[in-house]
């Protein structure tokens, strides 16, 4: 039988059959930008509305997930959280329990909640954020791809998801994946959230006001005007929809295309640009046909292959959507461009270290299934292989933009990662069974937020509780005074925990005013006769640019309404 053999010219990855053409490949084309949809031509304007609802966490239920939460520029355009380090990053897996063979690494999205703020405490991840079942794939150049998601399920057409309207008709993976996150209960949304209420909650906001640092051109492009105003701009009409949202952050997301590492400087013709070393893992990932699915100069074939990350069972895979049994186990093939910001690798986040990813590939994979690409057998490389490899895909696939977040890929910083988020402090006082109920807040504390959280969880179940919000540390000595309160309320707990939202005042006197916060559980086994939380604190803050295009008539009291 004639050997087949593919091979990848130097520096260039293209998948071709040497011997078959009886001499090499013709030379890789640069990366160029990804090709707009018809119907959804990027523009100036468009790309930068797009830039500030991606940025924007006031898109999901809780104002605390952004589309950037999950994937941040210097890490690669994935989610810097999602490391097994992080306790706050692990999905317990296929048989739901932690700290087994099987947990994920995912990342974290929304608390459980439901449409008027108030947690539903989860039997998984309790008043915690829920976790994602996979770990983000990259969002720089996922503009190339026909579809997205590990299994391919955002496919090339828009359809508007109130109107069912088809919308654009081809090349709208980027749309048409956008539109999945900002309703899913874990990712982004309230249990039984629609588009029509993420519309709302656009309609209501002042852009990017979470974020106390963008840049000045983001800055100066906003102004004052609102997001009716802005969408007025780029599409010629105030009115927000759906679909608009999702061009424009598709529009965004197209100009986040990773083109100038030494690998790309390589393919443009500087043989200087890729040291000897990078050069010899090149070799080896060429012998080793690793470009049998990271081809060409996107390092992506964009299909689906089971390599043997984990068992069948664990996760279908590419089978959930097309229901083809061959399709058990596969997950998208991702692009390999910098993989040096990167914190974990597979879809489930299985590796912390390129070395470790390369470890797997030596061994042949982790898992036999019946339908493993038959490429992956072991490798019997030495340690000078893995060397060069591991320095080819850290070093000559690195664009240092995206390292340093310049150019296309410069970032507002997200309201999670400023020193606006509530901050709990110290200690408490425990009860029965030495109980120390434990306080929870993670939501914005913006003037107008209609729905601010404070939890409570750990708490003697049957139990009265008290919230008592003010202008300084309630303390430790007992129940507060009530008419001495900024804030305070009376629940009865059925339970070992419970939840309150809350409407933030907004008027502008209130602005930088830090409050502080502390649950009281009546309990006759402690101190003072109430276990009572650690302390709260938080201050409240307006968008320094912007303006909002509903004002809440909010002020600082409970919604009237509860979970049903």
């Amino acid at each position: 039988m004639k050997l087949l053999t593919t091979i990848v010219y130097f520096g260039l990855l293209l998948t071709t059959n040497l011997m078959a053409q009886g001499g090499p490949p013709p030379p890789a084309n640069p990366l160029q930008p990804p090709v707009d949809p018809i119907g959804n031509v990027s523009s100036f304007d468009k790309i930068m509305l797009g830039k500030a609802l991606y940025w924007d966490e006031q898109l999901s239920s809780t104002k605390t997930v952004a589309c950037a939460s999950c994937h941040i520029m210097s890490n690669g355009g994935t989610d810097p959280r999602a490391n097994a380090t992080n306790p706050s990053a692990i999905n317990p897996g296929f048989d739901k329990l932690f700290l087994t063979n099987d947990d994920i690494v995912g990342s974290p999205g929304v608390v459980d909640s439901c449409k008027n703020g108030e947690y539903r405490f989860n039997q998984i991840y309790g008043y915690n954020q829920q976790v994602t079942g996979r770990k983000a794939p990259s969002v720089i150049n996922a503009g190339y791809a026909s579809n997205l998601f590990w299994d391919g399920r955002a496919l090339e057409q828009l359809i508007d998801p109130i109107s069912n309207e088809i919308i654009l008709t081809s090349g709208a993976a980027l749309e048409s994946q956008i539109l999945g996150p900002p309703t899913s209960s874990i990712e982004m949304a309230h249990t039984g959230r629609s588009w029509k209420d993420v519309i709302r909650s656009v309609e209501a906001a002042s852009p990017l006001a979470l974020s106390s640092d963008s840049s000045i051109e983001m800055q100066g492009w906003i102004g004052t005007q609102n997001y009716f105003q802005l969408f007025q701009l780029v599409f010629g009409e105030s009115a927000i929809t759906a679909s608009k949202i999702a061009m424009a952050i598709a529009c965004y997301e197209r100009s986040l295309f990773s083109n100038q590492s030494p690998f790309d400087a390589n393919l443009q013709g500087d043989p200087g640009a890729m040291s000897n070393q990078q050069r010899r893992g090149l070799g080896v990932f060429r012998r080793e046909m690793c470009g049998g699915c990271h081809t060409g100069a996107l390092l992506s074939d964009n299909n689906f292959h089971n390599i043997g990350v984990t068992p069948n069972a664990e996760d279908e895979g590419r089978f959930a959507v097309t229901g083809v049994n061959a399709d058990r186990g596969r997950y998208k093939t991702p692009p390999l461009r910098n993989l040096a910001n990167r914190g974990s690798f597979m879809h489930n986040g299985a590796f912390t270290t390129i070395e470790e990813v390369v470890d797997f590939y030596d061994r042949g994979g982790d898992f036999n299934n019946p339908n493993l690409d038959p490429r992956m057998v072991p490798l019997n490389l030495n340690q000078n292989d893995k060397s060069d490899l591991v320095v080819f895909l850290r070093d000559a696939l690195t664009d240092t933009r995206v390292t340093n977040e310049t150019g296309p890929f410069a970032s507002p910083l997200l309201f999670s990662e400023s020193n606006r988020v509530p901050v709990i402090n110290g200690s408490g006082i425990a009860g029965t069974d030495e109980k120390e109920p434990k306080i929870i807040a993670i939501e914005p504390p913006l003037l107008g937020n209609s729905s601010f959280t404070i939890a409570i969880e750990n708490a003697k179940a049957n139990s009265e509780s008290f919230l008592v919000v003010n202008t300084q540390d309630p303390g430790l000595e007992g129940l507060p005074n009530e008419e001495e309160s900024v804030y305070f309320l009376s629940k009865p707990l059925l339970d070992e925990h419970a939840s309150v939202s809350v409407s933030l005042p907004n008027q502008d006197k209130h602005i930088g005013t830090s409050l502080f916060a502390r649950w009281y559980i009546e309990d006759s086994q402690a101190e003072n006769g109430y276990a009572v939380s650690p302390l709260l604190e938080f201050t409240l803050f307006k968008p320094s640019y912007g303006s909002t295009g509903q004002l809440f008539n909010a002020d600082f009291e409970e919604r009237t309404s509860h979970c049903e």
